[in-house]
């Protein structure tokens, strides 16, 4: 039965009891381990055949071994992909660890993992001075990368916080170097490359094994005293970057019509060119043509030449003035009218007095005569 059975005999079965039956409490812990190694340390209690000293080296050599297991466990350690370990012996560098499982001295050797593929960022922000005594709100970023993880460790006491103070100080030189038109509106790109290069030469000279990636220009604002005003400039800024974009579309649109036009009188020109010369060349061979005819009869040659000279004056006109022989009057031969009533109608045909008819034909054949013989005589004036 339990020892705490209950019921009211007086059995009581208490372990914790004297046999006087006075509660004395459990055991205490510091005597239950002074029991335990009193009999793997003690021997002079033992048998006389020294069996005590036996159990006390066998339980030192299991002590030390599962010591020693204990201990080679306790340094085993994981470097990930992306790291490197910065191994310390006794506080100095003794090497780097590779990614994978290693192994260490533990309490004598100590691993510090870096970080060698992360790219990380640094912001900066602050109120600066500018080169026009303005004062402007900067904010700006960089981006970095671990590519040497004992000069990470070992360069500087803080790495990123010299970085911080090393990228303060670039922006507040270039800033300090920069007026504010330029921080506000279109001289940001020009603004991040100097501040980038003034923090490479900052931080080169250390060797920090640190690799600048990139960096940001986030924000510049002005004060807010003035901000509206500033707000109207950024505005008219863009304003003319649109109309400079608009005309130089509008150029681009109207350069290939414009030298499409020059190419097209250019090319009329030299059409025009190529057929005046033609003709000329046609008219010199004409004449080339006609000179021993000339030579052979002069006389026919000329009254042949004048009548298709007429002919050709007269088809380019629809009006004849006919001047009677000995007399003062002028004759008037609308030639146009009598070609549009000779194209009316066929059956009112245009019907001519034969004494007007011969008369005029008269006129025109005294004319013709008289013509001649005027050239004639200034032929023979000029030979």
């Amino acid at each position: 039965m339990a020892w705490n059975e209950p019921g009211g005999n007086n059995n009581n079965n208490d372990p914790w009891k004297n046999k006087g039956g006075k509660d004395q409490g459990p055991p205490d812990l510091d005597d239950v381990l002074k029991n335990i190694f009193g009999k793997f340390g003690k021997g002079g209690k033992g048998g006389s055949d020294g069996s005590s000293n036996g159990l006390t080296g066998k339980g030192l050599g299991f002590a030390a071994i599962v010591a020693l297991v204990i201990y080679g466990l306790s340094g085993f350690y994981t470097i990930k992909e992306a790291e490197r370990g910065v191994l310390l012996r006794f506080g100095e560098y003794n090497g780097l660890a590779d990614p994978g499982l290693q192994w260490k001295f533990t309490f004598i050797d100590q691993v510090l993992p870096v970080n060698m593929q992360e790219i990380n960022s640094l912001p900066s922000r602050g109120a600066m001075l500018t080169e026009d005594e303005n004062m402007v709100g900067v904010e700006m970023e960089v981006q970095y990368r671990v590519i040497n993880a004992q000069q990470w460790v070992f360069a500087v006491v803080d790495p990123e916080k010299s970085l911080s103070q090393a990228f303060d100080s670039a922006i507040r030189y270039v800033i300090g170097h920069s007026k504010m038109d330029d921080i506000l509106t279109g001289g940001r790109e020009v603004i991040r490359a100097r501040v980038l290069e003034e923090l490479q030469g900052i931080v080169d000279p250390y060797a920090m094994g640190v690799s600048i990636i990139d960096l940001n220009f986030t924000n510049a604002r002005p004060p807010e005293e003035v901000r509206a005003a500033f707000d109207d400039a950024i505005a008219a800024q863009e304003d003319q970057e649109r109309f400079i974009r608009e005309a130089e579309a509008y150029s681009k649109a109207r350069e290939p019509e414009a030298r499409g036009v020059v190419n097209r009188m250019n090319e009329e020109a030299q059409a025009y060119k190529e057929r005046v010369i033609l003709e000329a060349q046609g008219e010199v061979a004409r004449f080339e043509a006609l000179l021993p005819q000339y030579a052979a009869a002069p006389e026919v040659t000329r009254q042949r030449i004048y009548l298709e000279t007429m002919e050709q004056v007269f088809s380019n006109t629809s009006k004849v003035m006919v001047d009677t022989e000995g007399g003062g009057n002028m004759m008037y031969l609308p030639l146009d009218k009598i070609i549009q009533q000779q194209g009316q109608a066929a059956t009112n045909p245009v019907r001519l007095d034969p004494n007007q008819f011969q008369g005029l034909t008269n006129g025109l054949g005294t004319n013709t005569r008289q013509d001649s013989s005027r050239s004639n005589s200034s032929r023979q004036g000029r030979n």
